[in-house]
């Protein structure tokens, strides 16, 4: 079984932030539960991340565990990277995904 590299792009780690200070207002020590929850689920797609299904043009997800969120990611087969393009809010529109991983 091959390893992957995980790169995770500027903006969703600018998402991630965003996020972890909002958790952080609303409830102290909450954000960072959230950053290492979502990390370390980024993390593990360095392993298979054949196993999450396709969602729309290439890119699949992976749920953040115990939160609302979903990190949206590419698999570069060419160079064995996961490219991690955006964490968002999974009550937020499909369409702001498109718009935010548009760029693949």
């Amino acid at each position: 079984m091959k390893k992957y590299k995980v790169k995770i792009e500027p903006e969703a780690l600018a998402d991630i932030q965003e996020i972890t200070d909002w958790y952080n207002e609303a409830q102290a020590g909450l954000g960072k539960r959230f950053q290492k929850t979502a990390i370390k689920h980024i993390n593990s797609l360095n392993k298979d991340p054949q196993i999450y299904a396709i969602r729309y043009k290439e890119i699949r997800c992976i749920l953040v565990k115990k939160f609302p969120y979903m990190a949206h990611f590419y698999i570069n087969d060419e160079n064995n990277t996961v490219e991690v393009l955006a964490v968002i809010s999974t009550d937020r529109n499909p369409k702001i995904w498109q718009e935010k991983t548009s760029k693949h």
